[in-house]
């Protein structure tokens, strides 16, 4: 394996490149940038990358599908940390490029969402074709194929082109949320403000089958801040679900609730516990009484009590 590179979504301009090189451990690193997410995955499955930086959530999207479920099939990898980057796009054009000149605008298909309002009060007629990254929309444009793309303001240099119109968003505070990404290893220590991400897959379509899912993190208060279902593509009606959840594996609520899906699920993916981005552990939820570390150990001790004829 290749310790020296981490590869990320390509290519260079992404805002993946950006939040990547917001890495301390980047500056030391070669940063390798590639045509698409699940390229960039399987670089570190291969041995070819020690880790990988991709988009999994947008604040106003939801989660990155791809990143998704290509984390949740495959060859295991495992999530060890997570980086929030506050989003804001540019129109990119050649240079000498008016605003009445633009016919055709790109990006990645993430981004469109974010400009919508944007582009129909502004480009009311200009047509939409998106890019595989928004870093490759800035290049098609540079190579005379679209008229604008949108990107980060910080591509313009990359690629020659000039930044038109400046901090677009149709949202306030729209932000992605992207995952360094590695081979399965001993996660990372816990901090006391983390989250741990899991993909869990019902055993049969039965009444009450999410409930019951849902009930192994309520009875041991874990909190869950995100579930989206994902097709297993073993036909309509089949999912998984992509799950994020505050807490480490080794808090005992966490592993308890763990334990009990994988008691009543076919199949659960552990894709990882990592320092929540932005999250001191006095941000965290409030732990419920009875859920604490401590809390747990007291009931062992009981039950041992109970057992021995103790109690």
């Amino acid at each position: 394996m290749s310790a020296s590179v981490y590869t990320y979504l390509g290519p260079e301009g992404t805002f993946t490149e950006a939040a990547l090189r917001s890495l301390p451990e980047a500056a030391t690193r070669e940063l390798t940038p590639m045509v698409s997410v699940p390229t960039t995955l399987d670089a570190v499955r291969s041995g070819a990358a020690a880790a990988a930086l991709v988009p999994i959530e947008n604040s106003v999207e939801g989660g990155v599908t791809i990143t998704l479920d290509e984390l949740a099939t495959g060859e295991p990898l495992m999530i060890y940390r997570e980086v929030l980057l506050p989003i804001a796009f540019a129109l990119l054009v050649r240079p000498g490029t008016q605003l009445s000149d633009v016919k055709t605008v790109t990006g990645h298909p993430v981004s469109q969402p974010q400009v919508r309002k944007w582009l129909a009060a502004n480009l009311p007629d200009a047509v939409w074709e998106s890019a595989a990254s928004n870093g490759d929309g800035a290049r098609l444009v540079q190579e005379g194929r679209y008229d604008a793309a949108f990107a980060g303001e910080f591509a313009a240099a990359t690629y020659g082109l000039t930044p038109l119109v400046s901090g677009i968003h149709d949202a306030q505070n729209a932000a992605t949320r992207f995952v360094l990404v590695g081979r399965p290893a001993r996660p990372a220590a816990r901090t006391g403000a983390d989250k741990t991400t899991v993909a869990i897959w019902l055993g049969d379509d039965h009444p009450g089958a999410l409930l019951e899912l849902l009930q192994e993190f309520a009875a041991r208060g874990v909190n869950l801040v995100r579930i989206e279902s994902r097709p297993t593509g073993q036909g309509i009606g089949r999912y998984f679900f992509s799950v994020d959840l505050e807490g480490h594996i080794t808090d005992r609520r966490v592993a308890s609730a763990l334990m009990g899906l994988k008691r009543i699920c076919p199949n659960v993916r552990f894709l990882g516990s990592y320092p929540r981005a932005g999250f001191e552990p006095s941000d965290m939820s409030p732990l419920r009484y009875g859920t604490e570390d401590k809390d747990f150990a007291a009931a062992d001790e009981w039950l041992a009590r109970c057992q021995d004829g103790r109690a």
